[in-house]
């Protein structure tokens, strides 16, 4: 399963370093969203972040305020975990809305607390 996820990762994301543009099917958690890309759907854990348990509601609720469904956003991924890539995350900006890195937000909005051991 890990491997499949590598692979599918790869082909869809071109690479590790590469941003890959995808659609918000669903907020699933305070960390992890439901994303959609040519009729296939991944799981995508928000990576280098800490939510505290207390948190995990307002965090929820600030990403699906910040990300209505059909939202476009960017991946830059990570690596993998339980079955979900680990990715940072950009909502594209719009008419409506600027550009912003989800994890910054949740951070800036006292929701979130950066991993100090993360590649930026």
């Amino acid at each position: 399963a890990a491997l499949a996820l590598v692979l599918v990762a790869a082909v869809l994301l071109g690479g590790s370093g590469s941003a890959h543009a995808a659609e918000v099917l669903q907020v699933r958690s305070a960390n992890l969203l439901q994303l959609g890309d040519h009729n296939r759907t991944y799981t995508v854990e928000l990576a280098c972040l800490r939510i505290a348990p207390d948190d995990q509601d307002a965090a929820a609720a600030w990403l699906r305020h910040e990300l209505p469904r059909r939202t476009r956003v960017n991946l830059r991924p990570l690596g993998n975990h339980d079955g979900s890539l680990q990715a940072r995350v950009q909502r594209l900006g719009s008419a409506d809305q600027p550009a912003l890195d989800l994890g910054d937000g949740l951070i800036a909005a006292g929701l979130a607390e950066p991993l100090a051991d993360c590649a930026a």
